[in-house]
């Protein structure tokens, strides 16, 4: 199963494809530039017998923490089910495959993350303080719509039970499994299955001016984004 993983969860690499993203995007919502949303669940497991302590997270039970994007059609389009649950949601998506794609992407593509995550021209987040009606306007926009990552979570969760609780297998057969499911979830939007219905719920001071950097980027970009979109009036 795992190996036909890249037949059924597929992120869009190339700028034709990062440019079909968003029009697809704006074919059903209104985030200007985004593409997809991006969140991080624990995945409950037997705590292992190596490494122990790095798969204890801050709520204080082993798990792994898997790093998923979605599309609008609730697909996941990423998933990384190989980090331990201690390990925070930004150090995964800063060591990701997809962080990269979307560094380095031409087509102005954006995901959207929640304030865990460090803005950046290519992610953007929620304001924190809201100073103008044009932040308050984004801020309602971006809740409404990074929400669809939650809605994939939660879909995933009721469709396969054993996510829920902690998985009794041994560490290496938990990621395949997890897997599987992930999979598992974008053949059955595929096949058009009835869904679940849903309640939501840096290293040495040159990274740090370079951290620094990207985040002004980013701030500049959301302002901008804020700005747009008040004039929706959302």
């Amino acid at each position: 199963m795992v190996q036909k993983s890249d037949i059924w969860i597929r992120f869009p690499i190339s700028c034709e494809d990062l440019h079909n993203a968003k029009n697809n995007w704006q074919e059903k919502f209104n985030f200007p530039s985004a593409i997809g949303a991006i969140d991080c669940t624990h995945i409950p497991i037997l705590k292992p017998f190596i490494h122990a302590d790095e798969y204890v997270n801050r709520k204080k039970f082993a798990s792994i923490n898997v790093q998923a994007t979605c599309n609008l059609n609730e697909e996941f389009t990423s998933v990384d089910v190989s980090w331990p649950g201690s390990v925070h949601d930004s150090r995964i998506w800063k060591n990701s495959d997809i962080y990269n794609v979307m560094k380095w992407n031409r087509a102005s593509a954006v995901l959207l993350g929640d304030a865990g995550y460090c803005i950046a021209p290519w992610l953007m987040t929620p304001f924190m303080i809201l100073e103008t009606v044009e932040h308050r306007s984004y801020n309602r926009l971006f809740t409404r719509e990074r929400a669809i990552i939650e809605r994939c979570f939660v879909q995933l969760k009721e469709r396969f039970p054993i996510l829920h609780n902690k998985i009794r297998v041994d560490t290496e057969k938990v990621l395949s499994l997890v897997m599987s499911c992930f999979i598992l979830h974008n053949v059955a939007k595929h096949l058009n299955d009835e869904d679940f219905a849903v309640d939501i719920p840096g290293d040495g001071e040159q990274e740090e001016i370079h951290n620094g950097v990207i985040r002004q980027r980013g701030q500049f970009r959301r302002d901008a984004m804020s700005r747009i979109i008040h004039g929706f009036r959302v």
